[in-house]
């Protein structure tokens, strides 16, 4: 591609999602942005009909401030699926900022508990409570599960809207099951506990790259790839 990247804006402030997304997209002829990354763009350059901030710091600082809370309504989780709640922020976030705009959501689903956390799985523990909390309510919750009923899947769901109202969507799957303790130092959110089909390695027991050839996410990314190559080429979404 000649002249300037194209930019892409992943709609999360999840840091290690923003790192795993970056590095699955690395080959997509993309210049990656995240949420954060407007804060200083805000600044710089018009975004979605809204003029670059100018005047004193404590008016800019107040300014982000206000955006940022607009677009957090506007790409608030109100879905009752994993699709639902990507294409609410992926549409909400490319209409708020202009950006061609990629979105998911993802999470854990158990047999066990009848399909929860589900939606709820970064907020498994409450508002507020970080990853840990949620690590350790899922083993208190499954504590009377046997080995055999601990059966349990991630799921994502990958919208690509742009500005303009065109939207695609792809989903990814893993299963694997419940362990019975933290294993491993990689990766984020559950995946200590999320044993793999082989039931020798968790999903944090895995390298970065043997990680993006199975998961969920990068499933749903690989099959959304081909829609990012083709706009890149000719400026529209291949539907």
């Amino acid at each position: 591609m000649s002249g300037p990247a194209k930019r892409l804006l992943v709609a999360t402030g999840n840091a290690g999602k923003v790192g795993e997304l970056k590095r699955l997209l690395a080959d997509a002829d993309w210049q990656i942005i995240c949420l954060k990354d407007l804060a200083l763009l805000w600044q710089r350059e018009e975004l979605g009909g809204l003029p670059p901030l100018t005047g004193s710091r404590q008016f800019i600082e107040a300014e982000i401030s206000r955006r940022y809370a607009q677009l957090e309504e506007k790409m608030a989780e109100t879905g009752a699926t994993f699709e639902e709640n990507a294409i609410i922020k992926a549409k909400g976030a490319a209409e708020f900022t202009g950006f061609l705009t990629l979105a998911d959501d993802s999470g854990l689903e158990v047999d066990y508990l009848g399909g929860a956390p589900g939606v709820y799985s970064a907020r498994y523990a409450g508002p507020g409570k970080d990853e840990g909390a949620c690590n350790e309510l899922l083993l208190q919750n499954m504590k009377a599960a046997a080995p055999d009923r601990r059966q349990a899947r991630f799921k994502a769901a990958v919208a690509l809207a742009s500005p303009q109202g065109e939207l695609y969507i792809t989903e990814g799957v893993c299963q694997g099951s419940i362990g019975f303790a933290p294993q491993g130092e990689g990766g984020f959110g559950y995946d200590p506990l999320f044993v793999l089909p082989e039931g020798t390695k968790t999903m944090a027991q895995l390298t970065m790259a043997e990680k993006n050839e199975i998961s969920h996410r990068g499933e749903a990314l690989k099959k959304i790839l081909p829609i990012l190559k083709n706009y890149s080429q000719n400026n529209a979404l291949d539907l």
